[in-house]
């Protein structure tokens, strides 16, 4: 739903439209669900969604239909209705489970950090390069997720590692790992 929203902000900075704004407005009212149902089991979620958040996507979407055959084709405000009424099943899968998040921010804002550096990675001087730092960037975003600091667990690692015995190197991968 974050990139559907995102084409109406651009369109209502850029313009000032208030096809935009209402647009923002009904997806706000989506998002204000969501942060009621933050702390809700998935069952409990999926209950308030269907309770809430369905009769705002139902009238958001026959409002968007009714805006699209108003709009002339190749239009900016065309491009942002288009973009979401394309991808409407995906956007209102989220309503179907309580575990499917609204948006897929989270993930996105965790693998940001790579996603910028891919351009230069490509000139990491060989494949075996390459190879070694995804290995390592694997690592960090492993401990990161595991609830560790990259620093202290690479550091932990690297020293055991010479004297760790074969059969327990297992012991140091980011889900098992324990600092020592």
């Amino acid at each position: 739903m974050a990139h559907a929203r995102r084409k109406f902000f651009d369109l209502h900075v850029a313009n000032k439209s208030q096809l935009a704004e209402q647009a923002l407005h009904s997806i706000g009212g989506l998002y204000e669900v969501e942060r009621q149902a933050r702390d809700m089991g998935d069952e409990d979620r999926w209950r308030i969604r269907q309770e809430k958040a369905a009769p705002i996507i139902k009238t958001l979407h026959d409002w968007m239909l009714a805006q699209r055959d108003l709009v002339p084709n190749g239009s900016a405000t065309a491009k942002a209705l288009d973009y979401s009424l394309k991808r409407w099943v995906a956007l209102t899968r989220y309503l179907d489970d309580g575990a499917v998040p609204i948006d897929n921010n989270q993930v996105e804002n965790q693998i940001r950090p790579w996603a910028l550096g891919r351009s230069n990675w490509l000139f990491a001087g060989s494949l075996r390069s390459g190879k070694r730092a995804a290995a390592i960037m694997s690592l960090i975003q492993s401990a990161r997720m595991n609830g560790h600091d990259p620093y202290s667990y690479l550091k932990d690692v690297l020293m055991r590692l010479p004297t760790q015995r074969a059969i327990e190197v297992n012991d140091l991968l980011p889900h098992r790992w324990a600092p020592m």
